[in-house]
């Protein structure tokens, strides 16, 4: 499929950026540990019914040990909205167990350390890497996925493929908001079933070959 070039990449996360200089990821989080549980609840499932779930929760537990005292009986009662709740609730005691017998109730801060805990995957460990410890990551969700695809930013066969080849395109200066930008460009406007591209601010840049009109 055709591909952004270079300078045409540059361009559309200039244009992202100059539309929303500081985007911030819509997990609602308190600290590093909360913010790496949500982002474990949050496979396959939305934000807002995560943030809904985590509300109450994280005003009163929001270390590790808090979380193994509250228990998975406990844990599940918070949230069972969520989708997969059983065994999210299973992998948030187990990673928060870890966490108090091999690091001192802190978070890891590297990819290696963070794929081991339970429940935590590259994308989940690529999201806390970027935001709580401001590395350049790319994490690929569904959106970053369809859309590197779709407009010929990163094209690739899995989400892996896609990461590393946004690795090897996404210019430096980007890098850090580079996945942000992405996914609320995919949330909000180039959306999977109808994409908004009268709305689109790079759909004179974008490859894709069905452009809606209206």
């Amino acid at each position: 499929m055709a591909k952004l070039t270079k300078s045409q990449i540059h361009e559309v996360f200039s244009r992202l950026r100059d539309a929303n200089p500081e985007p911030k990821g819509e997990l609602d989080y308190v600290n590093t540990y909360t913010l790496l549980v949500a982002v474990v609840l949050s496979a396959q499932s939305t934000d807002v019914g995560v943030n809904k779930a985590t509300k109450k929760l994280f005003q009163t537990v929001d270390t590790p040990e808090k979380m193994l005292e509250l228990g998975i009986d406990g844990l599940k009662e918070h949230i069972k909205t969520i989708g997969l709740y059983n065994s999210k609730a299973k992998n948030v005691i187990g990673l928060s167990k870890v966490l108090v017998d091999q690091y001192d109730s802190t978070v890891p801060s590297t990819r290696e350390e963070l794929v081991a805990l339970p429940g935590v995957g590259r994308k989940t460990a690529n999201v806390v890497l970027n935001i709580a410890f401001g590395q350049p990551t790319h994490a690929v969700d569904t959106h970053i996925f369809r859309l590197c695809n779709r407009i010929g930013l990163a094209p690739g066969k899995t989400p892996l493929a896609v990461e590393k080849q946004m690795e090897k395109v996404v210019p430096d200066e980007f890098a850090i908001h580079a996945h942000h930008w992405l996914i609320l460009h995919g949330r909000y406007v180039c959306t999977a079933r109808k994409p908004k591209c009268t709305e689109c601010i790079i759909a004179d840049l974008c490859k894709f070959k069905g452009k809606t009109t209206l």
